[in-house]
């Protein structure tokens, strides 16, 4: 399978949230992209907490799974010692973003889009390497 973009929850957030400060660079940064968007479950959960859990935004994130817009991707269990291994390299790390680093590792073509920064620019995949990111500007 062909991964292109591994989609952190950051995006999604803005995506589904108009008052979110990324919410524009986010609608036109997915909207610009082909191919399914893929990301994790916990991305998934972290994105409809965000939301509000049981609200409309939540669902309407919620819908473009079910239609196979957004498809999720399992690195457990079979990676779960690697996204440790992160985890333990990275103090500020959760399990949300190792997974999907863990992913760019598997999908080594994907790019991670994230509103975080902060984070994905300190974070490496294969010990020492940049992660391939699509960010807002600074």
């Amino acid at each position: 399978m062909e991964v292109e973009n591994l989609i952190d929850a950051g995006p999604l957030i803005g995506w589904f949230n108009a008052n979110d400060q990324w919410h524009e660079w986010s609608v036109k940064t997915l909207s610009s992209l082909r191919g399914p968007l893929h990301t994790t479950e916990i991305v998934l959960g972290e994105a409809c907490w965000h939301l509000g859990g049981n609200t409309q935004p939540a669902h309407a994130l919620l819908a473009l799974v079910r239609a196979g817009v957004i498809q999720l991707l399992h690195p457990w269990p079979e990676l779960l010692a690697r996204t440790q291994e992160l985890m333990m390299k990275y103090e500020r790390m959760d399990p949300a973003d190792a997974s999907l680093v863990v992913l760019s590792e598997v999908h080594r073509r994907a790019k991670i889009i994230t509103t975080d920064r902060r984070d994905f620019s300190v974070y490496r995949r294969f010990g020492n390497r940049r992660l391939p990111v699509i960010m807002p500007p600074d």
